[in-house]
């Protein structure tokens, strides 16, 4: 297929940019199947906000509430609150715990429980 560089109009500042035949060729290689709607300038900037945290298109600073999910720890059996929908072939743990495995160099997300320190 042979590309020609287009004249495109930025959807947040309305000015015209150049859409060239490399760039196209570059997005139909990634898959992409729409030309950009921003310009160089206005992506980049979109980028900066998104990357700082100051929102996005999903808004992350509009005060969202974070889902959490109850689960019983896998190491001490106590009730705890996660940020993620836990996968029943995976070990999960509360604060606690995970601190005390993760310290211990064992690999949280491994089935294998990190031994009890202490007296015995």
């Amino acid at each position: 297929m042979t590309y020609v560089d287009r004249t495109l109009t930025c959807v947040d500042c309305g000015a015209e940019f150049i859409h060239s035949a490399e760039d196209q060729e570059y997005y139909t290689q990634k898959g992409f199947v729409s030309e950009p709607k921003r310009c160089p300038s206005c992506r980049a900037a979109r980028r900066s906000m998104r990357e700082s945290g100051e929102g996005s298109g999903r808004d992350r600073g509009s005060g969202a509430m974070r889902d959490y999910f109850a689960v019983v720890c896998t190491r001490c059996g106590n009730q705890a609150q996660v940020p993620f929908k836990p996968h029943m072939d995976r070990p999960v743990y509360c604060s606690d715990c995970f601190r005390v495995v993760h310290a211990q160099g064992a690999d949280p997300g491994s089935a294998e429980q990190a031994p009890q320190s202490g007296l015995g």
